[in-house]
């Protein structure tokens, strides 16, 4: 019994150890589409947050990506989409989940709580949008570009 705690202690400590943390590019994913919207490259602040930007918009058929962000609050008010830091304040609560973060829906303007968890395998990105409590709210896998 001894033996079996302790083998899975170490493969427990041993999976945190290698975990994959959030930043680099994200390929972001329509929830309701299952097409890829466009790219985010999230990095690490100075305040040991975290902050995403947007690189990419992608076209998709019926779709036009906008490029300026005309219905977002200020200062975002008819900014480019594009170079728009779209993620803030993103913290990590151990090696692989985040939580107390913002981010900005360029379409809608409307701003959201943001919490989030990186996969074992630091291929996938799975977040929550939410206003308020986070059973209201909208969820996105994204997935990490090599």
């Amino acid at each position: 019994m001894k033996t079996l705690i302790g083998t899975l202690a170490i493969v427990c400590i041993s999976s945190i150890a290698y975990a994959e943390d959030i930043t680099g590019t994200w390929r972001y994913i329509d929830d309701k589409t299952g097409e890829a919207k466009g790219l985010v490259k999230i990095e690490k602040q100075s305040n040991g947050t975290f902050s995403g930007t947007a690189l990419k918009s992608t076209p998709r058929p019926g779709y036009t990506p906008k490029e300026f962000c005309t219905n977002c609050p200020a200062p975002y008010t008819n900014k480019p989409i594009i170079g728009m830091q779209v993620i803030s304040g993103l913290k990590t609560t151990d090696l692989v989940n985040y939580t107390d973060g913002r981010i900005i829906d360029p379409v809608s303007g409307k701003i959201y709580r943001l919490k989030g968890r990186v996969s074992p395998n630091g291929k996938k990105l799975f977040l929550r949008g939410y206003l308020g409590v986070s059973a209201v709210g909208r969820s996105q896998t994204w997935l990490k570009v090599e």
